[in-house]
């Protein structure tokens, strides 16, 4: 899986569909991480900035990582097209 997320909402969703793809309910993904059901749905949601933490737990859970890159250019509506 290597996919693009520059907003709050895409890392949600990103990860909602890596916990989907696993068959996980959020609580079995919040149990994993050591977080509560309620920080994986407001992660997924994009409703607030997730604490660092809490998302590379997340992360680490799925068996997934966080990469930094350089910013690439692309059309405005290329980014949505991922989702």
């Amino acid at each position: 899986m290597s996919d693009l997320a520059r907003t709050p909402r895409q890392i949600g969703t990103l990860i909602q569909r890596a916990r989907k793809q696993r068959g996980w309910s959020q609580g079995v993904l919040a149990e994993r991480a050591g977080l509560r059901q309620a920080t994986i749905s407001a992660i997924e949601a994009g409703e607030r900035p997730a604490r660092l933490d809490s998302l590379l737990s997340v992360l680490a859970a799925l068996d997934l990582e966080f990469r930094i890159g350089a910013r690439t250019r692309a059309e405005p509506g290329d980014i949505e097209d991922l989702f």
